[in-house]
């Protein structure tokens, strides 16, 4: 992320939460509160006039709930990335979340330097998530029988495309050049893929692809 502030929107439809999220965030010299709102609905459509870097995201929201923002928002804006901050971490709430697209998961409660952290993460393309929620998708996955996680269809038509360009061994570079992304939205969406697929090198990638049918074995 070049020096620039990351330009913020901000989504939660408790007034005393935003106002004290707002008073945390204006002024500083990183990041740039670019708009508010207090239903899901109205975040997609500020999403889509604003097109932050990065928007916090609650998830208990009137007219359309955050997962279902987090999914519009991040199916139409490839370089939004979308960070939850939620009172709730328990599983059915944080998984729902990352499958539709959220890079970030942070409890509500925490500190304004993992907060900010966050916000730089995520706008990195990066993923950051609160220790609680980190613990509570690696129990999922360590849990999960053999077969139970239908692997590849969590992944958004954007995801397999790039992890089929993965599995053909090319870079996030040529990747960003070829679908006219950044090389920060490819490694993003790269991100994700290995997140949603438990991968940690292109080895495991290269093998979900093949089973997957994207890519050839030979």
């Amino acid at each position: 992320m070049s020096p620039e502030r990351v330009r913020v929107l901000l989504v939660e439809d408790h007034t005393i939460v935003r106002e004290g999220l707002r008073a945390l965030l204006d002024g500083r010299d990183d990041v740039e509160l670019v708009g508010e709102a207090q239903d899901g609905q109205a975040g997609i459509d500020a999403a889509r006039a604003l097109k932050p870097d990065v928007v916090v995201m609650d998830l208990n929201l009137p007219r359309v709930d955050g997962v279902e923002a987090t999914r519009i928002i991040r199916a139409e804006l490839e370089a939004t990335q979308v960070l939850v901050l939620s009172m709730y971490g328990t599983e059915e709430h944080v998984r729902p979340a990352i499958r539709a697209g959220a890079a970030g998961y942070l409890l509500k409660g925490s500190g304004l330097s993992d907060l900010l952290a966050a916000i730089r993460a995520v706008a990195t393309g990066k993923a950051f998530f609160s220790p609680e929620v980190a613990r509570i998708v690696l129990d999922g996955t360590r849990r999960a029988a053999p077969g139970e996680r239908l692997v590849g269809a969590e992944l958004t038509p954007r995801e397999r495309e790039i992890l089929r360009m993965v599995a053909e061994g090319r870079s996030s570079p040529e990747i960003a050049r070829d679908l006219e992304l950044s090389v920060k939205t490819v490694e993003g969406h790269r991100g994700r893929i290995m997140a949603k697929l438990d991968s940690r090198n292109v080895a495991g990638l290269v093998r979900h692809a093949i089973r997957l049918g994207l890519v050839r074995a030979d």
